[in-house]
């Protein structure tokens, strides 16, 4: 079974700074439809303007994943990590029993385009915890590259979840299948481009939500870039 979510039914927060698109309730935009899927509650699309950005604020019991399409992101954060992240970086911070953080455009001339991810830890109260990568353009060709997992396994960043994302770059004749196991949910974000799921056309901003299916099929691709999670229900 597979349920799509089209680019143009986000929801939408615009502040100027910002243009951000959600595709699950998230701040003012609230959907009991689109409340997340399994532990996963959050996919912001974020564009910044150059020298604005999130004051501090905090976050309890979250792990928070930013992932990087284009420009700068400078982080700065309560346990005194800082650091400005670029295209391919991947960024992990365990919010745990408490942690405040800022993020801005770390340009002064161009906007930042990032996605930002929340998934809810199987743990509360833990430490609060940091860890960033940095995954290249060649790692994701014509493949699923892990980069986020419950063990940190392949080199991926580590997070608090029975859970795995996994970062793909697909072009022209790519295809590339995913065996999708008994009691999980696959949930593929197309982030840039455009490609087919098991059949189904997608563009950039587009999502589908596969359940009770052998494998997640992705072909027919156009400079495509995807995120897949593989999610507990």
């Amino acid at each position: 079974m597979l349920k799509v979510r089209k680019s143009e039914e986000r929801g939408i927060a615009n502040l100027g700074w910002l243009d951000s698109k959600h595709t699950f309730s998230f701040g003012h935009y609230h959907d009991p439809a689109h409340m997340g899927v399994g532990p996963l509650r959050v996919i912001n699309e974020d564009r910044v303007q150059a020298g604005r950005g999130f004051d501090a604020h905090g976050h309890r019991d979250m792990e928070i994943i930013s992932y990087v399409l284009d420009g700068a992101l400078e982080h700065k954060d309560s346990m005194g990590n800082g650091s400005v992240l670029r295209y391919g970086d991947v960024q992990r911070m365990s919010a745990g029993k408490g942690v405040v953080h800022s993020e801005f455009n770390g340009s002064k001339t161009d906007p930042v385009h990032f996605l930002q991810i929340w998934i809810q830890p199987n743990q509360v109260g833990a430490p609060a915890g940091y860890e960033e990568k940095h995954f290249d353009r060649a790692s994701k060709l014509g493949r699923l590259r892990l980069v986020a997992s419950s063990d940190g396994r392949e080199g991926s960043v580590t997070i608090r979840q029975d859970a795995a994302l996994y970062a793909g770059i697909l072009t022209g004749g790519d295809e590339v299948s995913f065996p999708l196991q008994a009691g999980r949910i696959g949930y593929l974000h197309v982030a840039q481009g455009a490609l087919s799921v098991n059949g189904i056309a997608l563009k950039a901003g587009d999502a589908v939500r596969v359940d009770d299916e052998a494998a997640i099929t992705l072909n027919g691709a156009d400079n495509a870039e995807v995120l897949l999670f593989d999610l507990p229900h």
